[in-house]
């Protein structure tokens, strides 16, 4: 039997390596950062192991040469060097107020202060923070490390709100100039965070940062590779094949398929969510760990707010720039799905530079449209799972009239902020829906102005389904008629169903349903 402690939700090395939990090296390139940069920015998903690594340089330029024993950089690093290191960890707070951030960023400074001293002419944050790494360098005797946890959570906090988002980004921005202005006094820095403010706002005076978010060399530096899976994990995969009573292929097929695909560029190996990973394996299930450790409600409200079509979000498409770059005042919310995990680069073209995104994997998939859910349609939260349950129930029994009638009461009630987007609220709910049920049966979906065609398939039963918005319901099943698009399923044995629907503008619901077997 494996012996192995996973450190889930553990983020500080030294406690990794004190209390005997495993751990995938990372120490190798780590040292190359170290010694080929001084200034590096990263951003990652959440739950992705920016902590861990950020704690990983913390115990490295303390010189705690005893922690890294039989990890690469115990053969590459000759001297040891202890260095004073300043630490900024922005992640425990909650940030609501402008004096929310002052007081993080205060409490730090006085702690600091209390070891270093303090200047009675250093007035602001910016200020006293330069004249600590002054006194540091001074005292030390040795250039210091800077390192910065989660430096965008104060901005992410406050997505929507324009003017906490301002307050945060000049407080942050001129605390972070810090760094420039006192370059002499600097061994090494490193930012990380979720999302990538773009350039203007927090990192203008840092243009010495190199952001290695999209390099192919670091990669690997965060989360759980295929080839580290499979050398650090070898056993396990089989007793985790055993206890699932399934073969060791199959086993390793469906953890691809639930927890790797994320791609941070466009000619790299996929990465596996090292939370989610983990979790699996000393379970010995597959669940959506990452999923349910923090919904982003954020998100959501983006979406909403931006009337986007959820359809195209399993193939939107964009550029580098747009990747890179979330405005505060941004109107396209697709930067920040990108960067908070949600989407991944499935491919690229080189001619034009253009990204095509997608949804890196299943948990994520079908976390993210479950979530979804109760936030576009008439039901909530703690029905959801349920409705969805009986959905497929309906469409497996063929009893579509109790399907409809369910999908009826999904629209009931809602509340249009805008009367010419109710045909795209329209298309999202049902995107939703029938997404959520395409994960138990077969479903191709299509919208095309006005109308929305769909084929669904059980053992037993395949449905043929036109939508329309305000024609009739007779139309929408003469078209299915029309168009043929029966032909490709006559010589099938099941029972088929052409179902003509039609939405009604002025009851903002499915009308009626016409039904021809």
């Amino acid at each position: 039997m494996s012996s192995k402690i996973y450190p889930i939700g553990i983020q500080n090395f030294e406690k990794i390596r004190n209390d005997g939990y495993f751990y995938i090296d990372k120490t190798a390139l780590m040292y190359q950062m170290v010694k080929t940069g001084s200034y590096y920015f990263l951003s990652r998903p959440r739950r992705f192991g920016k902590s861990l690594l950020i704690s990983t340089l913390e115990a490295y330029f303390q010189g705690k040469k005893e922690l890294f024993t039989g990890l690469a950089v115990e053969k590459l690093e000759k001297n040891w060097i202890k260095y004073p290191v300043l630490h900024i960890d922005l992640n425990t707070e909650k940030y609501d107020t402008p004096e929310s951030l002052e007081n993080k960023l205060n409490g730090v400074l006085v702690e600091w202060e209390k070891k270093y001293g303090a200047e009675p002419s250093e007035k602001s944050l910016a200020t006293r923070f330069e004249g600590i790494i002054k006194r540091t360098c001074r005292q030390e005797g040795q250039r210091v490390a800077i390192l910065v946890d989660e430096y965008d959570k104060p901005m992410l906090q406050a997505i929507g709100n324009e003017e906490l988002q301002k307050s945060f980004r000049n407080t942050l921005k001129a605390f972070y100039g810090a760094l420039k202005s006192q370059d002499g006094c600097i061994k090494f820095a490193m930012l990380t965070g979720v999302t990538k403010f773009s350039k203007v706002s927090v990192f203008s005076d840092l243009n010495n940062l190199d952001d290695i978010s999209m390099w192919n060399e670091y990669i690997e530096i965060c989360g759980v590779s295929e080839r580290e899976i499979h050398e650090n994990l070898e056993a396990e995969l089989h007793e985790f094949a055993d206890a699932r009573r399934t073969t060791y292929e199959k086993l390793c097929t469906e953890l691809k398929e639930c927890y790797d695909g994320y791609h941070f560029t466009h000619n790299s190996i996929g990465m596996y969510n090292p939370f989610s990973l983990l979790n699996a394996f000393k379970r010995k299930e597959f669940g959506n760990y990452w999923f349910e450790t923090g919904t982003p409600t954020y998100l959501v409200k983006l979406l909403k707010k931006h009337h986007y079509d959820l359809e195209r979000m399993a193939h939107e498409e964009t550029d580098a720039q747009v990747l890179n770059s979330i405005d505060s005042e941004s109107t396209n919310p697709i930067p920040v799905i990108y960067q908070s995990g949600y989407l991944t680069i499935k491919g690229y073209d080189e001619r034009f530079g253009i990204y095509r995104l997608g949804f890196p994997n299943r948990e994520v998939e079908e976390g993210f449209i479950r979530f979804l859910l109760p936030f576009y349609a008439n039901v909530n939260k703690v029905e959801s799972p349920f409705e969805i349950q009986k959905f497929v129930h309906e469409i497996e029994i063929g009893d579509y009239d109790s399907f409809f009638r369910r999908l009826q009461s999904f629209f009931a009630d809602t509340t249009y902020e805008v009367i010419r987007e109710q045909e795209l609220h329209y298309e999202n709910v049902l995107f939703i829906v029938f997404k959520l049920v395409g994960f138990y049966t077969k479903v191709e979906y299509h919208t095309n102005n006005g109308r929305i065609d769909l084929i669904l398939q059980t053992d037993k039963f395949i449905y043929i389904m036109e939508f329309k918005l305000n024609g009739t319901a007779e139309e929408a099943l003469q078209q299915i008629n029309d168009k043929r698009y029966a032909l490709p399923f006559e010589a099938d044995g099941r029972k088929l169903f052409k179902i003509g629907i039609n939405f009604s503008e002025k009851t903002r619901n499915i009308e009626k349903w016409v039904v021809e077997s």
